[in-house]
């Protein structure tokens, strides 16, 4: 029985992983285009971050949706609805961690283990500074998260605090770019 069991995880995360590669390379592709999900509304921005966050390999540009959302829509509430399709798009990458630690390690070994370290340490502050600032890394975060098998409400919640001022802050840069750049565009 060991066996088979072995056999059994081996085909479920070689299946995880290559569905997150099949959602990352057609969300690459798709990537130009998924701008026009912003005529949905909060819909629209909710399925853009959350796309945007799910993606593990290739980065999908969420952040040009927010930017032109909050010049059309409230941008607290851009923000908010933001960062919850962001909070949620993450649990791709825990669950990476959680089903396949031996298929994340390979590709940025030092990078990986020092988000495992800081996930040990810290937990949920470091859930929460990595959803915080822009220019970190989250996925490798959220693998360690799953690796360490950090409960998923915790994750989830410490994402989602982290993701929600960083959103509100995102939709009003967004919003003053917007003012800024008008009268040159429409003149």
């Amino acid at each position: 029985m060991p066996g088979e069991w072995g056999l059994k995880r081996i085909l479920i995360v070689a299946a995880i992983v290559i569905s997150f590669v099949a959602i990352t390379v057609v969300l690459f592709w798709l990537s130009p285009r998924l701008e026009a999900l912003g005529k949905y509304g909060y819909l629209g921005v909710f399925l853009v971050t959350f796309l945007s966050s799910a993606t593990v390999i290739l980065p999908v540009p969420g952040l040009a949706v927010i930017f032109v959302a909050a010049a059309t829509w409230n941008p607290l509430l851009v923000g908010l609805v933001g960062s919850v399709g962001g909070t949620l798009g993450e649990v791709t990458s825990y669950y990476l961690g959680y089903w396949g630690r031996a298929t994340i390690i390979t590709g940025q070994p030092q990078l990986y283990q020092k988000a495992e370290d800081w996930m040990k340490r810290y937990g949920s502050v470091t859930v929460f500074f990595f959803a915080l600032a822009p220019f970190l890394v989250f996925d490798l975060v959220g693998i360690a998260a799953g690796v360490l098998r950090f409960p998923m409400w915790k994750f989830l919640l410490a994402c989602w605090l982290g993701r929600l001022p960083r959103g509100i802050i995102e939709a009003y840069i967004g919003l003053g770019v917007f003012h800024l750049i008008a009268p040159f565009l429409f003149r």
